[in-house]
C-alpha cells in the first residue's frame, strides 16, 4: 500500500507512465536517401516498383501536370 507522502505527491504531481528508453541501435548507422530513392525508381529490382515509377513518369509528363 502507498504511504501517504507517495499519493500525495501523485495527487500533486501526476503520474508518469513512460516505459524505458529503447537502446538506440542505429545510431552509429548512415541514413541516406540514395536507398529510398533506388526503390522509388524501381533500380533495385521490383517489378511492382519498375511499374509504378513508370505510372508516376506517365502522370508526369501529362500536359495538364506541367507548369505553366
Amino acid at each position: 500500500m502507498a504511504s501517504d507522502n507517495e499519493i500525495l505527491y501523485a495527487m500533486m504531481n501526476g503520474i508518469s507512465f513512460a516505459g524505458k528508453k529503447k537502446a538506440d541501435s542505429n545510431a552509429d548507422r548512415v541514413k541516406t536517401k540514395a536507398r529510398s530513392k533506388s526503390y522509388k525508381t524501381g533500380a533495385h529490382g521490383s517489378g511492382a516498383a519498375k511499374h509504378k515509377a513508370e505510372i508516376k513518369q506517365k502522370v508526369r509528363a501529362r500536359k495538364s501536370q506541367r507548369r505553366k
